[in-house]
């Protein structure tokens, strides 16, 4: 792809825990750019930093030292009212465990973004049935999630994600709870949206079949990140397998 403005840059981020009497830092300097419309997997081992830096760029926590920027805006200088406002219509966010409201219809779910950003019911209804027909749930409008299976529930939850046209989707282990074939069916959905519509997707996966389809995969080793890759680098292409060796040391 043909890289275009950033619209996530991380500089000089570190992020320290107190755990009892031990500070264990889970960022140690991290110097990251995204670019808008890319297609972006943030990978590494358990406790590596990888979701930490996640939460990061998605506002879910703050750095203790460094910054984070969404379209050069530091978010960590937004107050709660501007941070809730990013979040609601710049940020959609999709979750391993799909985080859908279970006394909700699909439908409901979908609209309920919409209505908290001051969208009418009948638009927010409007809007929700097209985004029902594009995940592939159209005939699923009034079931509430006990009714669907896993993989339509992160449907359901993708739907939402893009229910105020965000320009930035945060995956966290999209596909985590979902058997193989469903998670493949995912994992393309999510590409689309990058590609068909200029969505910036960010996931935070262990899921090597996301390699396939990102422009570039960051390695997150230790709190740092470890390399960057390219598609080209790591000689894949959309839809092709391909079976990574662990990044170097």
């Amino acid at each position: 792809m043909t890289a275009s403005r950033t619209i996530v840059r991380v500089s000089g981020v570190t992020r320290t825990f107190r755990m009892g009497k031990v500070d264990v830092q889970a960022l140690k300097g991290v110097d990251l750019e995204i670019f808008a419309g890319e297609y972006i997997s943030i990978m590494g081992p358990s406790g590596s930093g990888k979701s930490t830096l996640f939460n990061m760029i998605g506002g879910l926590d703050k750095p203790t030292d460094g910054k984070v920027f969404i379209d050069e805006v530091d978010i960590a200088q937004l107050d709660a009212y501007e941070l809730a406002w990013l979040r609601n219509r710049k940020i959609g966010y999709i979750f391993q465990t799909f985080n859908i409201i279970p006394v909700m219809t699909a439908l409901e779910n979908i609209t309920l973004p919409m209505i908290f950003a001051g969208m009418s019911n009948d638009d927010a209804t409007r809007k929700g049935l097209e985004l029902l027909d594009m995940v592939g749930l159209g005939a699923r409008r009034d079931h509430k999630p006990l009714e669907l299976s896993g993989g339509q529930q992160q449907r359901v939850a993708i739907a939402r994600a893009l229910a105020n046209d965000p320009s930035i989707i945060l995956a966290d282990e999209p596909t985590g709870n979902l058997d193989l074939t469903t998670g493949e069916d995912i994992i393309r959905l999510l590409r689309s949206l990058s590609t068909e519509r200029g969505v910036t997707v960010i996931s935070a996966t262990h899921d090597y079949k996301m390699l396939n389809v990102s422009d570039r995969v960051v390695w997150v080793r230790d709190g740092r990140v470890d390399t960057v890759e390219s598609r080209d680098e790591l000689n894949i292409s959309v839809g092709g397998i391909h079976t990574p060796a662990a990044p170097p040391e």
